[in-house]
């Protein structure tokens, strides 16, 4: 994380997680997270209410001046069926000019990814996780395992003794 008030949420009182993101964990690795407001419709944040929300396939793209969050699934509020929403479109990310354009020169420059890693709500407000992500190569997949195996060893000894 950078320094400021840019800081990864999801945890702690009056937050209620709706989705994670864990093929994001596995397929990248995260070198910053933020936390921003997502501009929702009324039928969507009901729907997000009930828990039907998927980000497996979600991004984040720079378009202009705005960052927009795309491919993310928000399931339809069966009471509102002629006022519905689409179930796949395009948001509108909540964040400070400031970020939105020292990410968006990142993801330009870098090769960096936007992934959202985690949709929940706080105090009452909708909110994604987003993660500046970098795609894991075979080798970093594979050190991630070998990692795993000898903490699960190293558990496996304590708990003999």
């Amino acid at each position: 994380m950078s320094g400021g008030k840019a800081k990864g949420g999801g945890t702690g009182p009056g937050v209620k997680i709706i989705a994670e993101n864990r093929k994001a964990r596995a397929a990248y690795t995260v070198d910053e997270k933020l936390e921003a407001g997502l501009q929702l419709q009324g039928s969507e944040v009901k729907a997000l209410r009930e828990g039907t929300a998927n980000l497996s396939d979600a991004y984040a793209l720079p378009k202009g001046s705005e960052l927009y969050l795309l491919n993310a699934h928000i399931g339809t509020y069966k009471p509102a069926n002629l006022f519905t929403h689409e179930p796949v479109r395009g948001r509108k990310l909540l964040m400070h000019r400031a970020e939105i354009d020292r990410w968006a020169a990142k993801v330009r420059e870098r090769g960096y990814s936007i992934i959202p890693l985690m949709l929940y709500f706080k105090n009452g407000r909708a909110k994604v996780e987003l993660g500046l992500c970098r795609g894991k190569t075979h080798e970093d997949r594979r050190q991630d395992i070998k990692e795993r195996e000898t903490k699960r060893e190293i558990e496996r000894e304590t708990r003999r003794r």
